[in-house]
């Protein structure tokens, strides 16, 4: 299993934030984040009747938190596990797989943007990211960085 240090170098953070259930409002932010050249790595849309619910991934988390902050966005963070799939569809199978032998349930997941190594990237919301980065790595899948997703 891996180390502590390699454990917590590689948590990627989310954020969620709250948009008024309006046309533009999710542009408005991009629009947003990319003059603070902030890019969407990955995102998830969960419309409901009065808001939506924005998850994203983001190429620099700290300047996104900073912005957030000083314009006042109310927003969560979270961290989440980024999982490469080099032998897609077939390893979304075997992630799965592996994560249920260890008995990790998958709160959420949805797919990245961004392929760091030219390979398919699934961001997973899970209850013990270090525990299921171990079980990933173990069963031979490469997770990563948020350095690495940065690049």
């Amino acid at each position: 299993m891996a180390s502590s240090t390699e454990i917590s170098r590689s948590k990627v953070r989310q954020f969620s934030v709250f948009l008024q259930n309006r046309v533009g409002a999710f542009l408005s932010l991009v629009r947003l984040m990319n003059d603070a050249h902030v890019l969407v790595l990955g995102h998830s849309v969960q419309d409901h009747a009065d808001v939506t619910l924005v998850r994203m991934v983001v190429t620099d988390p700290e300047t996104l938190e900073t912005l957030f902050i000083e314009r006042g966005i109310p927003h969560a963070v979270r961290d989440m596990v980024v999982v490469e799939l080099k032998e897609a569809p077939a390893d979304f199978g075997r992630c799965l797989a592996a994560l249920l032998a260890a008995e990790l349930n998958i709160q959420f997941c949805y797919s990245l943007m961004s392929r760091p190594n030219g390979h398919p990237v699934l961001a997973l919301a899970v209850e013990d990211t270090d525990f299921t980065l171990g079980v990933l790595r173990d069963a031979g899948f490469k997770t990563l960085s948020q350095d690495e997703l940065s690049r």
